[in-house]
């Protein structure tokens, strides 16, 4: 992986009160996730020491910069976020993505990371486990705790799983079977029985199980 080199501006502001821009785009992800851990979201606020009220308005801002006539590919992304801290090449079957990631000081163990391909479009932006941090070890439905992994993660310790429509585009949702950590039907104490479950994830971290 390949340290970047261009000379893209560092983030600007873009909030009510000037917010800084790394500010304002964890507030965008903060947003959608209210909606599923508003508890978390509000500890979020405040060691972000921000409103609610400065959440909705970088979120409007968010929206309304996607949605301008110039707004294309990564642009948005490192408006708010400056140069990214990492650049690199990424094959997925046929596709050759380029893989862009920035820090986000409210999850240091990961990085916001927007796959480009073509000629710049977004195929994907979500949250990725950072180089060199230690993946949490899933092995039961008592490790799926809310903003603990991330889409790969659950997939790779629970396969198959299988990909499934979330409710909007930054969401998605993952069936798969993960055991339960009590007795098993046949297995005899404390043997974990399998257990059908869809977790939920928005920006690619993990939200909530539906069972």
């Amino acid at each position: 992986m390949n340290r970047t080199t261009d000379n893209a501006p560092p983030p600007g502001s873009d909030g009510p009160s000037g917010l800084p821009g790394p500010v304002a785009f964890q507030l965008v992800l903060l947003r959608r996730m209210a909606d599923h851990q508003p508890g978390l979201v509000e500890d979020a606020l405040r060691e972000l020491d921000v409103s609610r009220a400065d959440l909705r308005e970088a979120n409007r801002r968010w929206q309304a910069r996607m949605h301008a006539p110039r707004a294309a590919g990564v642009q948005p992304y490192r408006a708010l976020l400056g140069t990214p801290e990492s650049v690199a090449t990424r094959q997925l079957g046929d596709l050759t993505c380029k893989a862009l990631t920035w820090p986000v000081p409210l999850w240091p163990d990961l990085r916001f990371e927007v796959l480009t391909a073509g000629r710049g479009t977004v195929w994907n932006a979500w949250l990725v486990r950072a180089p060199g941090a230690a993946a949490p070890d899933l092995r039961t439905t008592a490790d799926l705790t809310p903003w603990s992994c991330t889409v790969d993660e659950v997939a790779r310790a629970f396969p198959p799983a299988r990909p499934m429509e979330g409710s909007a585009p930054t969401r998605w949702r993952l069936a798969c079977t993960v055991p339960d950590p009590g007795a098993g039907s046949g297995g005899g104490p404390g043997t974990p029985e399998p257990h059908a479950a869809i977790a939920e994830f928005t920006w690619g971290l993990f939200q909530r199980r539906v069972d």
